[in-house]
């Protein structure tokens, strides 16, 4: 089997307030159409009586056009949900690569995000030094901020 990388699914409280998180600090473009969807497909597929989606895919940055994406989709009727955390088993967090990781973190603190650890700075054996912090976007979905030392 042949496979290619698609896209990373959050579901979201306000996708607009997110999606725009996301473009405002790295530079994630929205990509048309923006999505409503509902109808018997969705409730069979989901399994969610009554599904209804709205939600955008926004191009990640330095994937070029056809590259993967983050789709921000929001439920009408949401379903319960554990506070993301670090260490619990699923999604962990998504990584961005940046340049200035402390830059980055204010970037996301000024608009509406948070800091889950401190800012440090690790050789890591065989495969260089990294600079990283793990910090929130405003739902609370897990960030990792890196740089890779030359």
């Amino acid at each position: 089997m042949k496979a290619r990388f698609g896209h990373v699914n959050l579901i979201a409280r306000d996708w607009q307030r997110l999606a725009g998180f996301y473009e405002r600090v790295f530079g994630c473009e929205r990509l048309l159409p923006e999505r409503d969807l509902f109808g018997r497909w969705l409730e069979e597929s989901t399994g969610v009586l009554g599904a209804h989606i709205r939600g955008a895919h926004l191009r990640l940055p330095g994937c070029g056009e056809g590259g993967p994406t983050l789709e921000i989709f929001q439920y009408d009727k949401e379903g319960s949900a554990l506070r993301p955390a670090i260490n619990r088993p699923g999604l962990g967090h998504l990584a961005f690569a940046v340049e200035d990781v402390r830059a980055a973190l204010d970037a996301v603190l000024a608009a509406g995000g948070g800091q889950v650890g401190e800012l440090v700075s690790v050789d890591i054996s065989g495969a260089g030094k990294i600079t990283f912090v793990y910090a929130a976007d405003p739902e609370g979905n897990i960030i990792e901020l890196q740089h890779w030392h030359a």
